[in-house]
C-alpha cells in the first residue's frame, strides 16, 4: 500500500527506541509548583489569588485575559508561597504562582453533564474554555479559540495528529496505546463541538502498534473514523502538511486550517478535553517524555503542570555524568535549557537529555546547492531568506514570504555549509514585523 505523504521534507534519524516501549509512569504529587502565567499563545492570564491563600487542586489560579488567552489552574493543594519571577523554560524569566503542597489533593472540579452526548455544543466549549485546555503538541493554542472558527469558515473535517514526527518524543505514542478509548472519545466529542462527520486520525508508519490498537477500537466501539497511515517524514506533524497527506488540500500562504475547513488537534489535547467532559478536571497534568542518551532510565512520565524539570530527570534515574545539552521539546523545534530548575507548562511534551561531543561547528558559504529549497515543506528559498536578514534587509523579507515559514529545521538539518538558517529567519520575522 502507498502510504500518504506531503512534498518535500527530511528523514532524520527519529531515536525513538529509547523511550517507545517504555509505559506512561504517574508521578507522585510533587512538593511544590511553580505555574508560569504564560504557557500558552496569547495574552498572559491574571492571578486572581494571592501570597498565603490557600488553594485546591483543578482551582482557577488564573483568569484569561481576553479572546485568545487561557485560563489556569492549580496543579495540587497547597498554599501561594509567592507571585514572582523565575525561570521559564522558553530562556527567559516570567510570572509565576509559586504554591508550596499542603496535603493530597481535595479536587474543585468543573460542573459537567450526565450525558456529553445530550449536550450542546455551547456547553461542552464552555467546559473545554473552563478546563484551561491549549494545543498540547507545542504551539499551545487556546483550544476553545481553535473550537470556535467563523461562521464564513465552515469546517468539515476533524483530524486527530497522531503523527509525532520530532525525533526522540513518543508521549502521543503511549498514549494512542494505552489511554485509546479515552483518546477515541475526546475526538468524538471534540467533533460534536465542531458539528463535522468526517474524523481522521494521522499516524506515521513507524507506530503499527497504534495504527493496530486505534484501528481495532474504532472498529469494536463503531466510530466513524479513519486511520491514515503516513509515510514516514518530518515535519509531518505541522498542521499544513498533515492537512496535505490526509486530505490534499492546500492551507494559503498566511492562512490557517480552517480556510480549507479543517481543524487539526493532537492526541494530547482530545484526551484533555475527554478529562474535562467526563470527568470534571482540568488541564493540570500531561505525559512528558523524558529521554536521550543523557538521562540514564529514558520514561514517558504523567506529571503535574508546574514541576521542575530536574524532578522529572531524577524520576528518571538521573543525568548521565556526560550530559551537556538538554532540550525541551525535540531537537528540530525545540529550546534548549540553561538550567533545570524550570517547570513543566502545557507545552512540555518532552524533555531531551543528550551527550554531544565537543567539536567546533564551522560555518562555510553557501554553496548554491539549492539542498535547503527541496527540502523545504513550505516551498521557500531559505538560504534568501536567511541572507537577507543576516545583511539587515528586513523590508525586502516580505517579498519571500518569510512568515510562512514554520520553522520546522529541515533547512538547517540538511545545509551542507552548516548555516545556521532558522535562526537568521527568526531574526527577520521579528524585525520584518
Amino acid at each position: 500500500m502507498r502510504l500518504s505523504t506531503f512534498k518535500n521534507g527530511i528523514h532524520p534519524k527519529d531515536f525513538k527506541y529509547y523511550s517507545e516501549g517504555k509505559k506512561i509512569e504517574k508521578m507522585s504529587i510533587p512538593e511544590e509548583v511553580f505555574v508560569p502565567l504564560q504557557q500558552h499563545i496569547g495574552k498572559m492570564s491574571n492571578p486572581i489569588v494571592e501570597k498565603g491563600e490557600e488553594v485546591k487542586t483543578g482551582q482557577i489560579i488564573a483568569e484569561a485575559d481576553g479572546f485568545i488567552s487561557s485560563t489556569i489552574h492549580s496543579p495540587i493543594t497547597g498554599k501561594v508561597k509567592a507571585i514572582d519571577e523565575f525561570n521559564h523554560p522558553s530562556g527567559v524569566r516570567s510570572k509565576m504562582i509559586h504554591i508550596k503542597k499542603t496535603g493530597d489533593d481535595e479536587w474543585e472540579l468543573i460542573n459537567i453533564p450526565e450525558d456529553w452526548k445530550n449536550s450542546t455544543k455551547e456547553e461542552l466549549l464552555g467546559i473545554v474554555k473552563k478546563a484551561g485546555i491549549v494545543g498540547l503538541g507545542g504551539a499551545a493554542f487556546p483550544t476553545q479559540v481553535k473550537l470556535s472558527p467563523p461562521k464564513n469558515k465552515p469546517i468539515d473535517s476533524f483530524i486527530l495528529n497522531g503523527v509525532e514526527c520530532e525525533p526522540y518524543l513518543t508521549a502521543d505514542h503511549r498514549m494512542m496505546l494505552e489511554y485509546t478509548d479515552k483518546v477515541l472519545e475526546g475526538m468524538a466529542i471534540t467533533m460534536k463541538i465542531l458539528g463535522v462527520k468526517n474524523g481522521y486520525i494521522g499516524i506515521e508508519n513507524n507506530k503499527l502498534d497504534a495504527i493496530k490498537k486505534m484501528q481495532e477500537r474504532i472498529n469494536k466501539l463503531n466510530y466513524n473514523f479513519k486511520v491514515i497511515p503516513l509515510k514516514l517524514k518530518y515535519p509531518q506533524g505541522a498542521e499544513k502538511m498533515l492537512i496535505d497527506a490526509i486530505l490534499k488540500r492546500q492551507v494559503p500562504a498566511g492562512g490557517l486550517p480552517m480556510d480549507v475547513g479543517v481543524v487539526v488537534d493532537n492526541v494530547g489535547t482530545v484526551y484533555s478535553v475527554f478529562e474535562a467532559v467526563t470527568e470534571g478536571k482540568p488541564l493540570i497534568q500531561r505525559v512528558v517524555t523524558v529521554t536521550g542518551d543523557g538521562i540514564n532510565e529514558p520514561k514517558n512520565i504523567l506529571a503535574r503542570i508546574g514541576t521542575t524539570f530536574k524532578e522529572l530527570m531524577e524520576f528518571s534515574g538521573g543525568l548521565k555524568d556526560e550530559t551537556n545539552h538538554i532540550y525541551m521539546g525535540g531537537p528540530m523545534m525545540g529550546v534548549s535549557q540553561h538550567t533545570t530548575s524550570v517547570p513543566v507548562i502545557k507545552a512540555t511534551s518532552g524533555i531531551v537529555c543528550s551527550i554531544k561531543k565537543d567539536e567546533k561547528s564551522y560555518v562555510y558559504p553557501c554553496i548554491r546547492c539549492g539542498t535547503c529549497v527541496r527540502v523545504c515543506p513550505m516551498n521557500l528559498i531559505p538560504t534568501k531568506l536567511s541572507r537577507l536578514s543576516e545583511l539587515g534587509e528586513y523590508d525586502e523579507l516580505g517579498k519571500y514570504d518569510i512568515q510562512s515559514c514554520i520553522e520546522c529545521g529541515a533547512c538547517v538539518y540538511s545545509c551542507p555549509s552548516n548555516i545556521p538558517l532558522v535562526q537568521w529567519i527568526r531574526v527577520g520575522k521579528l524585525k520584518s514585523n
